[in-house]
């Protein structure tokens, strides 16, 4: 559906206001043939120094399947709304091509297109012509487009009176109602309510579940991995990995929380990583681990290690020694549904640290965050652990989780220059797997049933379900 080869966007950067407005007209005045040389030469030159170029993105590559969901994701300045924007065609690359199979909607800068001296009413039929509609089209999807807005008689009136929480509900509802075959997303799902927030998300995954291609830019890497198979990651406008959601948000992570004095050295790693094959298909376990079956016991798999970890870099801690115990203290990480456990690592500082906090994290195969907790709230902390110290750390937790892989991250929080920081982290750093059992009641992930009721009014009969916690 989308094809992008070296793709690449300058801009000029003038030194001054009077040089944006001279050195276009010297730089066509230096191509003259009919000037004398030396003329044409020294307009050449001032118009040639006169400005920079600042490469916005260079030398991106990318396909995009139909059906498929393709996150980015970057820090700000990376140039990804650059890239959305050349693929809407609301700009023009200076090298490369693009070649997009199919109609177009782009959710970026919700809004911006309305004539705030227009109704409601008006700005949904003018946005539908820009985007080749006819009359006929948009009004018979003008029902459907003011029930998901919901801003009630607010669409008889000018826009200029709206809200901007209203403004962006009818422009979302106006792109994503209409009918299109790619569907561009940059950080538009953080508008209206909660409740609002989650109609958007639904009418993306119906899209995506009907066959339609998505392109996503978010900074909620939760959302990043529950919404898209594959990532590509930019920085400083270079697409410097790509590979599947989970492990490139991981990377992701690494690179944005390393300090100044690690960046380089972790960017080039991730571009090591993307110059030698993309990241590997599978990553929940050592290969050869196979599902136990039926289980009403804990064991401990040797072989059971994840392949996915990542350590971040350090700043004056270590992690070491993550492990599963059961509250007895054996080694385990072969749990059985409901039963409490003790995660445990120590924490050894090489330096000295202040506010200390630890945390902990579960997360699905797919990267999904499904819970964690912390040692203290923010407001409090360990306030001083002096260098050489080690620190044992022990969450215990309750296993109500479906059968299945999970994994574990690790952390420690500090103060460094009155900002709080990871002194040490650790990505999937180990994993466990919740052991099958029979005539399980639970749905979805997390059990949070204690007790199933059904009553039969006609004949009285009462059903009581233990959930066996």
């Amino acid at each position: 559906m989308v094809r992008v080869n070296d793709l690449s966007k300058a801009y000029s950067i003038w030194s001054s206001p009077a040089a944006r407005l001279h050195g276009p007209l010297l730089g066509r005045l230096g191509q003259m043939p009919f000037l004398p040389s030396r003329v044409r030469a020294s307009c050449q030159n001032w118009s040639h120094h006169s400005f920079k170029q600042f490469w916005a993105l260079r030398g991106v590559s990318f396909e995009v399947r139909r059906g498929q969901c393709l996150g980015i994701i970057g820090q700000n300045g990376s140039g990804k709304s650059t890239l959305l924007q050349l693929i809407a065609g609301t700009l023009e690359p200076t090298e490369g091509s693009i070649e997009v199979n199919g109609r177009v909607t782009a959710l970026l800068e919700l809004g911006s297109g309305f004539n705030p001296d227009f109704t409601g009413r008006e700005n949904v039929f003018m946005n539908g012509a820009v985007l080749g509609l006819t009359t006929e089209e948009v009004r018979a999807k003008y029902d459907t487009i003011t029930a998901f807005a919901d801003i009630g008689d607010f669409i008889e009136q000018p826009t200029k009176t709206y809200s901007s929480g209203m403004t962006v509900r009818l422009a979302f509802a106006v792109q994503a109602v209409l009918n299109q075959d790619i569907l561009i997303v940059d950080e538009a799902l953080a508008v209206g309510d909660e409740a609002f927030q989650r109609k958007c998300f639904s009418r993306i995954e119906q899209f995506r579940a009907n066959g339609g291609t998505i392109l996503f830019v978010s900074h909620g890497a939760a959302t990043v991995v529950e919404l898209c198979e594959h990532v590509i990651l930019l920085d400083r406008g270079e697409m410097i990995l790509s590979g599947r959601a989970k492990e490139v948000v991981t990377k992701y992570h690494k690179l944005m929380y390393a300090p100044p004095a690690k960046r380089e050295d972790v960017r080039r790693e991730l571009i090591g990583l993307r110059d030698r094959t993309t990241l590997p298909e599978k990553t929940d376990a050592a290969p050869g681990i196979a599902a136990t079956t039926d289980a009403s016991h804990e064991e401990f798999d040797t072989g059971m290690q994840p392949q996915s970890t990542v350590v971040y870099p350090d700043r004056g801690a270590k992690l070491e020694d993550p492990r599963i115990t059961t509250l007895q203290g054996r080694r385990v990480n072969q749990l059985v549904g409901r039963r409490e456990y003790l995660y445990k690592y120590r924490a050894r500082f090489m330096e000295k640290a202040f506010k200390v906090r630890f945390g902990m994290l579960i997360k699905s195969t797919s990267g999904w965050e499904i819970g964690g907790a912390v040692s203290h709230p923010m407001s409090g902390g360990i306030q001083c652990i002096e260098a050489g110290q080690i620190a044992e750390v022990t969450f215990r937790f309750r296993a109500l989780l479906q059968p299945g892989v999970y994994f574990l991250n690790a952390g420690v929080l500090g103060l460094v220059n009155g900002e709080e920081v990871y002194l040490a982290r650790c990505v999937d750093v180990t994993m466990f797997r919740i052991q099958n059992e029979p005539d399980l009641t639970m749905t979805a992930t997390v059990d949070f049933c204690v007790e199933a009721k059904v009553e039969l009014a006609e004949n009285t009969a009462r059903i009581s379900i233990p959930a066996n916690a």
